[in-house]
């Protein structure tokens, strides 16, 4: 095994020098990633190709200020489902890879009109809104966003654009470093034109940052922010108003036709817009044993709350074990607003900074337990494995887990691909050789077997450092990594 001061060393320099030929400009064919030149052999494909096996979800309504579900955000839809209702994903079927190296890392894909990725991508420098060919990652079109506040941690700091939307007019909707939200559209060339910017250093403190942006279903962009003020910009006029809650916040949130679901550290939340100002209409908190544990980017749920079907709202707790929990999202409820809580992982090893994968009734949660920065994945490190899925029992008073995977994702948002049955991770399994091999590895929603695991590359460059699965409109798979971006399609 080499050391691991080494090892990032060479992996870092092998990145940077390799950026100068690769600076995401349109015009600069994309250079693949190198995969580290140590690593021994390893298998590409293990397991089988998939036969798809359909999983029926509940209908999303369609958002009427975002692009389709699963072309708007990181989460596929204003539910934060993170389900493709009719889409397989890669099969296994010789199914190849691709990547491009653009020494930041394009968590956030989202799809435009004409199935071209519009991303944002994270720079230790800055973030970069970018436009790209789905199939040779030609970058079509650049804009530099403000530079980053780098006065953390870079790797688990998300404001400035990590969480970004694309609206129904396929512009881009982000939040800045510089606590601006600009809407960006695109021009014919084509290129990017900002079209309206809403400055909001009147109404967000200079120490404060904006993680995430979206719209409510009157067309309000609601805005929540690092240190837990939360609030929301008039579509007309621009004007601002927020509200200070005291409790931080490390994560997205969820909107339906009438609340907008977001979770602090402590609670969770449901807002509506009333009489100009931020309304909660009710807040849960939730167990938390008070620190931030490994694999968490804050001391609290780590996840974006998630909608299922009509009825539920569910999300992680911070107790150890960790639990799966399940609210009625309704303004009111009879009794306990509370529907379930159910432990997953072991104790002393259970932690996630990822959110839910929801349906109807079922829940798919993901272990990030040890995963405290990139070194943890390095020099043959990885994290405390484990996906488990969870479901509501039929008479909607409690739940109950029904299967436990032994795969190992130290980071990445898992997405179901209900077409196929399929649920796609991002795996970094412990090696013999101690070598750092990543793979795209597909799991049967049913039963919780893995069906197959493909090899996306090895080293640091690969990678995915919290950015997600996400599936294309012609079942490629996508994963940011370090590096850049990586893609999955059969042949």
């Amino acid at each position: 095994m080499r050391a691991p001061i080494a090892q990032l060393a060479f992996a870092i320099a092998a990145l940077s020098v390799a950026a100068g030929a690769s600076a995401q400009q349109p015009g600069i064919p994309a250079l693949p990633i190198r995969g580290d030149p140590l690593a021994g052999g390893v298998d590409e494909f293990s397991g089988a190709a998939a036969e798809p096996h359909p999983v029926r979800t509940p209908r999303v309504p369609r958002h009427p200020f975002m692009a389709p579900n699963g072309r708007s955000n990181l989460h596929n839809d204003a539910y934060m489902t993170d389900v493709y209702p009719g889409l397989d994903g890669p099969l296994g079927r010789d199914t190849r890879t691709g990547s491009a190296l653009f020494a930041r890392e394009c968590g956030s894909v989202t799809f435009d009109r004409k199935d071209r990725i519009e991303t944002v991508c994270v720079g230790l420098d800055r973030p970069v809104l970018a436009l790209l060919d789905p199939r040779t990652f030609e970058t079509l079109a650049r804009l530099e966003l403000p530079p980053r506040n780098l006065g953390g941690d870079p790797f688990t700091d998300f404001s400035g654009g990590g969480y970004f939307y694309l609206d129904h007019r396929d512009r881009a909707v982000v939040p800045t470093t510089s606590r601006h939200v600009l809407v960006v559209g695109q021009t014919p060339q084509p290129g990017f034109a900002i079209e309206r910017d809403h400055d909001l250093t009147d109404v967000v403190p200079e120490r404060d940052a904006i993680i995430s942006v979206l719209p409510d279903w009157e067309g309000r962009i609601w805005f929540a922010t690092r240190a837990g003020r939360v609030g929301w910009i008039a579509p007309h006029s621009g004007a601002a108003v927020s509200r200070a809650l005291g409790e931080p916040i490390g994560n997205s949130f969820a909107v339906d036709r009438r609340g907008v679901f977001m979770v602090t550290d402590a609670a969770l939340y449901r807002f509506e817009a009333s009489d100009g100002q931020v309304r909660t209409i009710w807040r849960e908190p939730y167990e938390n044993i008070g620190a931030r544990k490994p694999g968490q980017t804050q001391a609290g749920s780590g996840t974006t709350p998630t909608l299922m079907g009509r009825r539920y709202v569910s999300i992680t707790d911070n107790s150890d074990p960790m639990q799966v929990v399940v609210y009625k999202r309704r303004r009111r409820v009879e009794g306990e607003r509370r529907v379930c809580r159910e432990p997953v992982f072991e104790p002393g090893a259970s932690a996630t900074d990822q959110s839910l994968i929801g349906t109807r009734r079922s829940i798919v949660v993901e272990n990030n337990f040890g995963y405290s920065g990139i070194t943890a994945a390095s020099s043959g490190g990885t994290t405390a494995p484990g996906l488990t899925r969870v479901a509501i029992d039929f008479d909607g008073r409690g739940c109950h887990t029904v299967w436990e995977s032994e795969e190992t994702a130290p980071s990445v948002v898992p997405k179901l691909a209900a077409g196929s049955g399929l649920v796609f991770t991002y795996t970094k399994p412990r090696m013999p050789s101690g070598d750092d091999t990543w793979f795209l590895t597909a799991i049967d929603y049913r039963t919780g077997r893995t069906v197959y695991r493909r090899l996306a590359g090895t080293g640091l460059g690969y990678n995915n450092n919290f950015a997600p699965v996400t599936i294309g409109p012609d079942d490629t798979a996508y994963v940011g990594v370090l590096a850049g971006l990586t893609r999955f399609e059969d042949r």
